[in-house]
Parts: C-alpha cells; sequence; structure tokens
C-alpha cells in the first residue's frame, strides 16, 4: 500500500478519487430524495456526445461535457414543465447525444484508448491539471449544495407548499440541473459514463436506507464513496481489472444486503404525491420557511 503511494500517478488517482467520491455523495443524496436518477443517467449520456466531440476537435473531454451537459440541463428544465413531459424530453434528447456521440467516434480516426477511457474512466491517466480542475469544480458544487441545501429539502418533501411559501421550484430545479451536470462531468474521469452511477446513486441510496436525517445520510454516503473509490484504485492497481468495476462491484455489494436486510426507520413522512420521506428532516425545514 505504501510502496503504491510513491507513484505519482496513484497519488493523482487517489486526490481525484475523493474529491470526486465527496461532491457525488452530497449531491446523491438530492439527486435520490428529488427522484431524479434517470435524470442522471441521461446527462452523463449527453456528456459522453460532447465528451466525444471535443476529443474530434482535439481539445480535452470534459470540456465537451461540460457544455453538452449544462446545455443539456437547462433544456431538460425549459421542456420538462410537468413529470411526465420532464421525462419524455430526458429520453428524447438523451437519444438525439447519443446518436451524435455515435456520429462524433465514427468521424474519430485517432487513438481508441481516448475514447475508452471516456466509456468506463481512466484513473491512471488523470494528472496533476486534472486534479486541480477537478478539486476546483468539486469546491463549487459542494458550495452550490450549500446554498440549496434548505430550499432543496423543503421543495423535495413538500412542492406545494414550498411554492406557497415563495421557494422559485422551477428556478431551483434549473439549478439544481446544472450542478447535476457538473459533478457528472468530474466523475467521469473516474469512473466513466457507463458506471457513473456506481458514485451518484450507489452511495446515497446505501446511506437513505440507514438512516432518514439528510446530515447523517449524506456524511454515510461520503464516507462509503471514500471506502469504494479508495479500495478500488488499491484492487485495481494490483489485479488487470478497471478501477470502474471495483468501484461498482463495491458499490452494488454493499447496496443489495443493506436493501434487502436493513428494515427503513418506522418514523416516516408522506409527500403530496404519495411517495415515503424523511420526517425528522420535514420539520426544522418547514420551521424555517415557516
Amino acid at each position: 500500500m505504501f510502496a503504491l503511494i510513491q507513484f505519482a500517478f496513484i497519488q493523482n488517482a487517489f486526490l481525484a478519487g475523493s474529491v470526486v467520491a465527496i461532491a457525488t455523495a452530497a449531491l446523491g443524496y438530492f439527486l435520490v430524495v428529488r427522484g431524479l436518477t434517470f435524470a442522471g443517467h441521461a446527462l452523463s449520456s449527453i456528456g459522453f456526445a460532447g465528451a466525444a466531440g471535443a476529443v474530434l476537435v482535439g481539445i480535452a473531454p470534459v470540456y465537451g461535457m461540460l457544455v453538452f451537459a449544462v446545455g443539456a440541463s437547462l433544456a431538460i428544465s425549459l421542456l420538462g414543465r410537468e413529470v411526465r413531459e420532464r421525462d419524455i424530453a430526458i429520453g428524447v434528447i438523451m437519444t438525439f447525444a447519443l446518436g451524435l456521440g455515435i456520429l462524433f467516434l465514427s468521424l474519430y480516426h485517432g487513438y481508441a484508448e481516448l475514447a475508452y477511457s471516456i466509456l468506463f474512466g481512466s484513473m491512471v491517466g488523470i494528472s496533476r491539471a486534472d486534479v486541480l480542475r477537478s478539486a476546483v469544480l468539486s469546491l463549487g458544487v459542494l458550495a452550490a449544495l450549500a446554498v440549496m441545501a434548505r430550499p432543496l429539502l423543503f421543495a423535495s418533501f413538500d412542492p406545494n407548499l414550498a411554492e406557497a411559501r415563495g421557494v422559485p421550484l422551477r428556478a431551483l430545479g434549473s439549478a439544481f440541473l446544472v450542478v447535476v451536470a457538473l459533478t457528472i462531468s468530474i466523475a467521469v474521469q473516474v469512473v466513466g459514463v457507463l458506471l457513473v452511477f456506481a458514485l451518484l446513486v450507489g452511495p446515497a441510496a446505501t446511506a437513505i436506507r440507514l438512516t432518514y436525517r439528510p446530515g447523517r445520510a449524506i456524511a454515510i454516503a461520503t464516507l462509503l464513496g471514500l471506502a469504494y473509490t479508495w479500495l478500488g484504485i488499491v484492487l485495481a492497481s494490483v489485479s488487470p481489472w478497471p478501477v470502474s468495476f471495483f468501484i461498482a462491484a463495491l458499490s452494488f455489494g454493499v447496496y443489495l444486503p443493506v436493501r434487502l436486510l436493513v428494515r427503513p426507520t418506522a418514523s416516516r413522512a408522506v409527500r403530496p404525491q404519495g411517495r415515503e420521506l424523511i420526517d425528522p428532516a420535514l420539520a426544522p425545514v418547514e420551521q424555517h420557511h415557516g
């Protein structure tokens, strides 16, 4: 273990993986609570088209992914006013973006390894500049979540009451999707487009099963995300298998027994739409806005 850390590329992998794990864990909690996991999956697929386009024109894939993912998040917000409209808009935009991604890859005649890294991640190829960029973007994501946390909780638990209290639901939802797009663009270099959910949803889904308190859930998700990432890097460094496989396997291996064996907390609240929500968090949020 200590011998591995002496290598610069392993140090970069640990640093980039750690900041990504922290950002995805915090965002993943709100993504799961708001029922936007499909949107997160779609934005990662849409970002793939942007990354492929960036590779085609000779710039860093992360910049193309940022442009496409953020642009798609704004388009989804504009086209999807209602839940049904949102899902339709997500599906249409995602399929169009995937078509563009396939076109860009077919036009690209460079090394296939670069396209492979977009799909599956390439932590061993992360440079110090990538680490710095990931850290800056992750800090921006965490700062945005800190500002939006209370209204996001309020709007997630009781959107009708939140709107009556003056919470700008439309603007808040759009801003949140932009933050999701930024986070996915950061995480893709670690686990790739196909497995970004391993860090974005897996730790948060497990944590929510263990506790309904937002602060505790985010803390547990962060610890799980860091553990999956660190163990994944170590296991990948001593085996021929990729880091993304180990991270995804660990995420699934922990979530499944928790989902099957752990009973949810008895204290619950129910949304007006009929979905179960977190009772302990409702009181402080409602009191704050009341």
